[in-house]
This record gives C-alpha cells, sequence and structure tokens, in this order.
C-alpha cells in the first residue's frame, strides 16, 4: 500500500503482525478514529525496539527487585563517597607533610650552607695566623707541608694591607 492511499476496509489490525492491543479493529476504523499522535504512539509500539525489549531474557524486576538494588546502589555510592573523602583526606595531609618537610629541609639547607660559610671564614683566617706565625716560627718549615697556593694568596694580601 502506498503513503496517502485509502486502507482496504477487510483488512483488519489483528490481520497484521504485531500490532497487539490493535487486533480486531478494521482498517477504515483505524483510520477514522486515530490522530496524528496517535499514529506516532502506534509507530513507536510497532517499533522493532518495543519488539526486542519484550524479547529480553529477563522479565522486568518487580518492585522488590528494584527497591533492593536501589538499595545496594545507595550503599555502594555512600561507601564509594566515604572512601574519597577518605581518599582527599589522605592526600591533603601527605601534602602537608611535604610542604612541612620541605620547608624544615630548606631551612637546614640554609643553615648548613651559612655553617660552610663560616667554617670557610674560620679556615682563612686560621691560614692567615700560620702564615703570620711562620716567618717568626722555630720549628723547621720542613716538616710542614702546606700547599702554596693556599699560603701564598693569603700572604700577598696581608702584605697589601
Amino acid at each position: 500500500m502506498m503513503p496517502g492511499q485509502i486502507p482496504d476496509p477487510s483488512v483488519t489490525a489483528g490481520s497484521l503482525p504485531s500490532l497487539g492491543p490493535l487486533a480486531g479493529l478494521s482498517a477504515t476504523t483505524l483510520s477514522e478514529h486515530l490522530k496524528y499522535a496517535d499514529l506516532c504512539n502506534l509507530g513507536a509500539m510497532l517499533s522493532p525496539l518495543h519488539l526486542l525489549g519484550k524479547l529480553g531474557k529477563r522479565p522486568l524486576p518487580i518492585k522488590a527487585e528494584r527497591d533492593e538494588e536501589d538499595e545496594r546502589r545507595k550503599r555502594r555510592r555512600e561507601k564509594n563517597k566515604v572512601a574519597a573523602a577518605r581518599c582527599r583526606n589522605k592526600k591533603k595531609e601527605r601534602t602537608e607533610y611535604l610542604q612541612r618537610e620541605s620547608e624544615r629541609l630548606e631551612m637546614m639547607n640554609s643553615e648548613l650552607k651559612s655553617q660552610i660559610e663560616e667554617l670557610k671564614h674560620e679556615r682563612q683566617q686560621l691560614i692567615l695566623m700560620l702564615n703570620r706565625h711562620r716567618p717568626t716560627c722555630i720549628v723547621s718549615t720542613d716538616s710542614i707541608k702546606t700547599p702554596e697556593k693556599e699560603a701564598n694568596p693569603l700572604l700577598e694580601q696581608v702584605e697589601a694591607k
């Protein structure tokens, strides 16, 4: 049958496959009483997806099963919510710990650098004292082994002053 043709009154909905609740109505009755919106609903009712839904392996769950499933889903979400909060708190604590540790190590590094500078300064002072003492020392300088490169620059600085 082509679109726009008038349906044959002898054809009934019961003679068409898969019309379900429309079975037994004549095509003329159908065409006279159905509105456009009803036709849209009819199309949805006759769609393959509608038929596939009824052919599923499992029937629609009853209210108790749905309630039980909803309760399980709710418990699972609640557990997930608690676990997520615990994870966030643990991450926050770890970040705070690492921040404190970083600050402690930076302070320690700063103290060690200042200690290095103090020790370098003290070393220079001791070398300077040694070089000033060397000309008046009665101990033989042959037995003392000092690097020449350390002694000369400081003597030059002292003599320049």
